[in-house]
């Protein structure tokens, strides 16, 4: 079983090779470079079949999602599993477009780990639903109405079709159970989660989101949604750059990239 770093060194070598040549300037070497890095991270996630840190029994959910069909006229029903910085800024993103987008519900969950806002009197949850702000981790910046946040992880995830991962990493293990009891047999996941996990048994590095689809059950899939972007400025509607990588197969994949559009 290779790993990323095994995949990469070939590649990484000759796009050095290229820089020193001045063939190419450096910047789009760089670019060409970055866009295979995630290419290559979610064919990884799709198709790997190593452990990973994350990962916890699904044995007995296998054969039931293995078997599911999944219906394309479906409504999408999205939950974003985070609310820090950056999963406050992309749920701005997903919740415009889910409520313009006619194969989604409009409704978008978010889940959020419930704190005591002292300067306001309030729950972080309680904020963010009446004021439209999350005054902790993006203050300022005003939310779409319909993105709800939710305490309650379960009620959260209840049917979600598309999952958007956005949280520290640690917190996964503990968290995937009950995200896999709750989502619909058809679910897909999106990570956006930086990083990368390590593997205590085979001593080497391991993709995040191979790490969530192995969570889930067997079908399950995750693409992963990285580029040079701040939350910040994600959330300022400033120029930033994003690639998706998702092999969910049609029309899924388009109707993913629609979800994280911003033209």
């Amino acid at each position: 079983q290779q790993t990323a770093t095994d995949i990469l060194r070939f590649p990484l070598l000759e796009a050095i090779k290229i820089i020193f040549s001045k063939r190419v300037p450096v910047p789009v070497v760089l670019a060409v470079y970055t866009l295979l890095v995630v290419l290559i991270m979610s064919r990884m996630s799709s198709s790997s079949t190593s452990g990973t840190n994350i990962n916890t029994s699904s044995s007995s959910n296998s054969h039931k999602y293995s078997k599911f069909r999944v219906d394309i006229q479906m409504e999408e029903k999205i939950c974003i599993v985070g609310s820090g910085n950056w999963g406050s800024a992309i749920s701005i993103l997903v919740g415009r477009n889910a409520k313009s987008l006619p194969f989604c519900n409009s409704r978008v969950n978010m889940w959020v780990y419930e704190e005591r806002i002292e300067e306001h009197g309030q729950n972080l949850t309680e904020i963010i639903n009446t004021r439209h702000e999350n005054v902790k981790y993006l203050p300022g910046i005003e939310l779409p109405d319909n993105v709800v946040a939710i305490a309650d992880l379960k009620q959260a995830c209840e049917g979600a079709t598309l999952l958007i991962f956005v949280l520290p990493h640690q917190f996964l293990p503990r968290l995937m159970p009950v995200i896999r009891s709750a989502a619909h047999p058809s679910c897909r996941g999106v990570s956006l989660i930086k990083g990368m996990d390590f593997n205590e048994d085979e001593k080497s590095p391991s993709l995040i989101s191979e790490g969530i689809a192995k969570s889930m059950w067997d079908s399950f899939r995750c693409g992963v949604l990285m580029g040079a972007n701040v939350a910040n400025e994600v959330a300022a509607r400033q120029m930033c750059e994003s690639t998706l990588a998702c092999n969910f197969g049609a029309p899924f994949d388009e109707r993913t990239r629609l979800i994280f559009n911003s033209p």
